[in-house]
């Protein structure tokens, strides 16, 4: 990867203004202190996308995507960091130096660059040919406009052709300076040997005489071609692909995404079809949103692919029997991915081109809308037509969906999903589940029509495993296989927390729902209690957002948060590091700054600091012009610390607590008793005081509601009084 020094980067980040930046893809309307707008991520009717730019953050409260400046770039385009770093470079005229790098790096760095340069030469040199020469102009584009394609689709797409010549793309690459070997390296060219494999020396253009479709990456660079001849020869394979190289991997590209990419996040789904022209058809038909696999078999790279842009996918499949076969055993992969995978199949003997032209732009939106069924039910219906009335047939069949199902990673739908095929079989659903239940139990199983290796979907927890929050109909409680969990809502943490219940799950049993307690924090591992998180992230916020605000005369948020510890106060590892992250900052003479930290290279710091930097409410200022006062910690960050740090000690106190009592079940000789106990008794007395600290700061709260002032000076200086020096 480049290198930008960080002063540079940190140069592009404070120049970079968020609300120019977004408003590049999104109209703004501000709101408050914030601005909003519809999500550019996901449809929706209201408004859930807010930026705020004093933060210089964004996030949407409705699909979660969250950041800075850096991040939005990146989610909008698809773009690396670096990418999206050099994208506000240009934005704003800064030049970009990028850093020395090895003398292995550089080179490496220049036969990929050097890959990129002469593939969109070529790719210049077919589209010119196609548009300005005899030849191009009467067979290629002929072919073309034949095929209904416009000329403004063809230059959207850069469609090309090469002439019926063995050598024109080499002289015309030579003429223009390039290096043969990386036309070679690219494919562009081929190495004729002798029947012992020597080269001979004697070098030809891999395409001639065929419809060139250049095949570009996320950023628009093209990688590779496809191409098709237009001579009617059994010997000669219709569609001729560029071999792997440097910049070319086929499992990682989708024809068509980089033009698709921002209508498949605007529709919230991604049409995939198998080939070029389906591609062409339909983007110039007016649906954008379509990408195709070239005619390879799906694979996991593409499918993380469509992921990035879309959780929505629908399967455009030919109404050829032995196509759809096939194409069933990669569209489990879809599944598996986590994708919401729906199907529509054509009349016999069409595809998606093929329609598209016969029956119209219109009829065909149409006709996918109305045909569109999900692909569980698609495949449940399709296999049960096909074993009829043969009970053998009819049971493989009953598997292999199954095996589709235990792909699935939701549990709900699962169960909605056995519901169905138990309806389309005729067979009773108990019967089904207890076979499912079988099936996810045999690691080894694999279905003879099963894409890939490995056993039935082994996606997330839940999928492809016993955990399938379906109850087994044997009478044996410890062949059941255990309920899917799910995390609990905000709602239901909050009521665990507040009426002091154990963290718990949710599970899904039959159509019902119950609640199932966790082990206590004494009978866990070193699994972290919620609310200890809930008080690490609490004082993490207030360093992070208000770092630089004094809380006493010449003592910041940042320094007086950080000299309450000898040491890193969290057991949470990712708060445990931005901790330590906000005191080298300190210890360099800096204040942490929310607007810098939220552009990290790392994803989960980026979306860390997002999270604690933006709130969806904010509180009206007509609170102000009435008698009752909100607590605004703003306006007293002491009272916010104080608070925030007691909080934290005391659950540190709860919890030696707990591990002391632990310690009370098992056997103990005298010494370690006595030990024990006076070590519980010594807790018991830090936990009484800091809930006597406790409800004095809640008095201070509610005086600050009508004086803040008077409620500084009634109660200065606590914190120093309840801190207990247990640190971690």
């Amino acid at each position: 990867m480049a290198r930008i020094p960080k002063e540079l980067v940190d140069h592009i980040i404070q120049t970079a203004d968020i609300v120019e930046v977004v408003g590049d893809f999104v109209q703004l309307k501000r709101k408050g202190q914030n601005l909003w707008a519809p999500c550019p991520f996901h449809n929706e009717k209201s408004p859930s996308f807010s930026v705020n730019p004093a933060k210089s953050l964004y996030k949407c409260f409705g699909c979660g995507k969250a950041g800075g400046v850096v991040q939005f770039v990146m989610d909008v385009e698809g773009t690396s960091y670096v990418e999206a770093l050099k994208y506000l470079a240009k934005k704003y005229g800064i030049e970009v130096e990028e850093e020395e790098k090895t003398p292995q790096q550089q080179l490496e760095q220049n036969e990929r660059d050097s890959q990129f340069i002469v593939s969109d030469f070529a790719k210049s040199h077919y589209h010119r040919l196609l548009l300005n020469s005899e030849e191009g102009m009467s067979i290629g584009y002929g072919y073309l406009k034949e095929r209904g394609l416009n000329l403004s689709t063809i230059q959207t797409f850069e469609l090309g052709y090469s002439l019926d010549s063995w050598d024109d793309l080499m002289k015309a690459a030579e003429k223009a300076g390039y290096d043969k070997k990386y036309l070679e390296k690219t494919g562009l060219t081929v190495t004729k040997t002798d029947d012992q494999g020597q080269d001979t020396g004697r070098r030809y253009d891999r395409f001639r005489g065929r419809v060139m479709f250049p095949i570009h990456n996320i950023s628009g660079r093209v990688v590779g071609f496809g191409a098709r001849t237009l001579k009617r020869d059994d010997k000669m394979a219709k569609y001729l692909n560029s071999p792997e190289s440097d910049i070319y991997h086929k499992s990682d590209v989708l024809y068509g995404l980089f033009q698709a990419r921002q209508a498949i996040r605007t529709e919230e789904v991604c049409y995939l079809v198998e080939g070029y022209l389906d591609v062409l058809s339909l983007y110039q038909g007016g649906i954008k949103n379509v990408v195709a696999s070239s005619g390879t078999s799906l694979t996991e790279g593409q499918i993380r692919l469509i992921k990035r842009y879309s959780d929505n996918v629908t399967v455009l499949y030919d109404g050829d029997a032995a196509g759809i076969k096939a194409s069933l055993r990669g569209t489990d992969l879809l599944l598996e991915g986590g994708l919401n995978v729906r199907v529509v199949l054509f009349p016999d003997g069409d595809d998606p081109d093929s329609y598209i032209r016969k029956v119209g732009d219109q009829r065909f939106a149409e006709y996918i809308e109305k045909s569109s069924q999900d692909f569980i039910t698609f495949k449940t219906t399709l296999v049960a037509r096909e074993a009829s009335n043969d009970p053998v047939k009819k049971a493989e069949a009953i598997r292999d969906v199954l095996h589709s199902i235990a792909k699935v990673p939701d549990a709900i739908k699962r169960q909605v999903f056995l519901q169905q095929t138990s309806g389309t079989f005729g067979i009773d659903e108990q019967v089904l589940i207890t076979e499912y239940n079988k099936l996810v139990k045999a690691p080894a199983a694999k279905p003879s029509g099963s894409y890939g290796s490995g056993n039935a979907g082994n996606y997330g927890n839940g999928a492809g495993s016993a955990n399938t929050g379906f109850p087994s109909n044997s009478s044996s409680t410890q062949s059941r296989p255990a309920p899917a969990a799910r995390p609990m809502s905000d709602e239901e943490e909050a009521e665990m927390l507040m009426y002091g219940g154990h963290e718990a799950t949710v599970e899904i049993v039959g159509a019902g729902v119950s609640y199932q307690p966790t082990k206590p924090e004494a009978e866990k591992d070193d699994d972290l209690p919620d609310m200890l998180q809930v008080c690490e992230r609490e004082v993490l916020r207030l360093l992070v957002l208000y770092a630089p605000r004094e809380v006493e005369a010449e003592i910041s948020v940042a320094g007086y948060l950080l000299g309450q510890f000898d040491e890193a106060p969290f057991k949470t590892p990712l708060y445990a590091e931005m901790w330590e992250i906000c005191r080298q900052e300190l210890l360099a003479g800096r204040f942490p700054d929310a607007r810098l930290l939220a552009q990290n290279e790392r994803a989960d710091i980026r979306s860390l600091i997002t999270d604690l930097a933006t709130e969806r409410y904010e509180i009206s200022p007509n609170w102000r012009t009435k008698e009752i006062y909100v607590f605004n910690e703003v306006e007293m960050p002491k009272l916010a610390c104080d608070n925030a740090v007691l909080r934290l000690n005391k659950v540190h106190v709860q919890r030696e607590l707990d591990r002391a009592m632990e310690l009370l079940r098992h056997p103990l000789d005298d010494v370690a008793l006595f030990e024990t106990l006076g070590k519980i008794k010594s807790l018991k007395q830090l936990d009484n005081q800091a809930g006597r600290h406790a409800g004095h700061r809640d008095s201070a709260r509610l005086l600050s509601r009508v004086s803040p002032a008077s409620a500084a000076e009634k109660f200065p200086g606590e914190v120093n009084s309840c801190m207990f020096g247990l640190g971690a």
